[in-house]
């Protein structure tokens, strides 16, 4: 029987996806192997009828460009009893390939110590994907799927930008990003947002809805002040994932709850509860200045990839392969900046058991500079701003996040 080489996807979908099973099924198909994908991830992998998806030449020359995944995708986490041998013997599989999350990776390692508890041998090799930037790789080289996101965040950005300058209003726009704010600083400063908000500008203070608002109508009033009476304010999803549950609860926005009481944020954009809560707070301080919603999200995860991510992913594609001629095995592909491919093993960055998410260097040169730009209220425009607030130092942004 020929030997196979089998694919899952886990998680969410990225940018590149499928791009790296191409390149993985154009890779293995010339050295002779079987190429299997997968659907359902771990779920299908371990079903009685698996949904498997066998890859020629054609198939994986056509999607290589595409968006998506031409895996069905899955967020299923197989626990130990789900385990069984049935696909890897059935289909003398000799690698298993994964792509998606530290929770994918380190499954793939419990699988492959169960298969050989069953004197099965089989390699596995993972493949991390993110929109959010968060994993903490080589030379702070980006995760796949980063930058395509961002790209076309940055195209809706734009637009968005401009019909807040035709129409002379604000937007509040909430980008992705559950612990990391990677995707909403690269959108404001590739679009020049005059206010940006992610959770790691909390760095000295503890973020909470108003100071959030505060931060926001800062912006509002210093572009009075320039003659500017339009702008977008982004603010990353992440900040919702450090704040006090008990504040969300009581913000007075309408949410569902799941059995444990905790407010279910995947069920409400975040767009809606700021522009809401600054509605409010515009109108307490008679401040005329319209303002709307936009979530960005779920538009971003399936765009085509651009020419980095085509690259990047067929070069880690390729990789998969050089690792697996060379018998290593458990371990995450990656790249480094001059394109070398090394293996990073989850124990190389893991602490306490979970690999730290990578955070956006707010101490950095960039961070400071494109911070430094932003339109935010100084003590020099107090005397002006009072004309619109009669405590205009409550909107002075470096005060707000204890700054100065």
């Amino acid at each position: 029987m020929k030997k196979s080489v089998v694919i899952i996807c886990g998680g969410g979908p990225a940018p590149g996806i499928n791009t790296v099973i191409a390149t993985v099924a154009k890779a293995f198909l010339a050295d002779g192997y079987r190429v299997l994908g997968v659907h359902h991830g771990y779920l299908g992998l371990f079903s009685e009828n698996p949904d498997i998806k066998e890859f020629d030449f054609d198939h994986a020359d056509r999607i290589f460009s595409r968006g998506g995944s031409t895996l069905i995708m899955s967020r299923f986490k197989p626990k130990d009893t789900d385990f069984n041998t049935r696909i890897f013997e059935k289909e003398n599989v000799k690698l298993l390939v994964t792509i998606g999350g530290d929770d994918t990776a380190s499954t793939a390692n419990r699988v492959t110590k169960y298969l050989s508890s069953q004197s099965i041998e089989i390699s596995n090799i993972h493949v991390p994907k993110t929109i959010d930037n968060d994993l903490p790789l080589p030379d702070r080289n980006p995760t796949f799927g980063f930058h395509s996101a961002k790209d076309e965040g940055v195209r809706i950005g734009n637009t968005v930008y401009e019909d807040a300058r035709t129409s002379r209003q604000w937007f509040v726009m909430s980008a992705m990003g559950r612990s990391a704010g990677h995707l909403a600083f690269g959108i404001a400063t590739g679009c020049h947002f005059p206010m940006m908000i992610i959770p790691e500008m909390f760095n000295r203070t503890s973020p909470t809805l108003d100071k959030i608002i505060r931060l926001v109508i800062s912006s509002i009033i210093k572009r009075k002040l320039m003659g500017i009476d339009y702008g977008v304010a982004v603010i990353s999803e992440g900040v919702f994932h450090v704040l006090d549950e008990q504040e969300i609860k009581d913000s007075g926005v309408s949410m569902t709850y799941d059995a444990h009481g905790h407010p279910e944020l995947g069920n409400v954009s975040k767009a809606h509860i700021f522009n809401v809560l600054l509605q409010k707070e515009l109108q307490s301080l008679w401040l005329d200045v319209k303002s709307r919603p936009v979530e960005l999200g779920y538009e971003l995860r399936c765009t085509r990839p651009i020419g980095l991510d085509l690259t990047l992913c067929s070069l880690l594609g390729l990789g998969v392969k050089k690792l697996f001629n060379e018998g290593i095995s458990g371990c995450i592909v990656s790249a480094n900046s001059v394109g070398d491919i090394t293996p990073i093993f989850l124990s190389d960055f893991e602490e306490g058991g979970k690999i730290p998410p990578r955070l956006v260097d707010i101490d950095s040169q960039i961070a400071r500079l494109f911070f430094d730009e932003l339109h935010y209220l100084t003590p020099d425009d107090f005397d002006h701003a009072e004309d619109y607030v009669t405590n205009p130092e409550a909107y002075e942004f470096k005060k707000i996040l204890n700054w100065v």
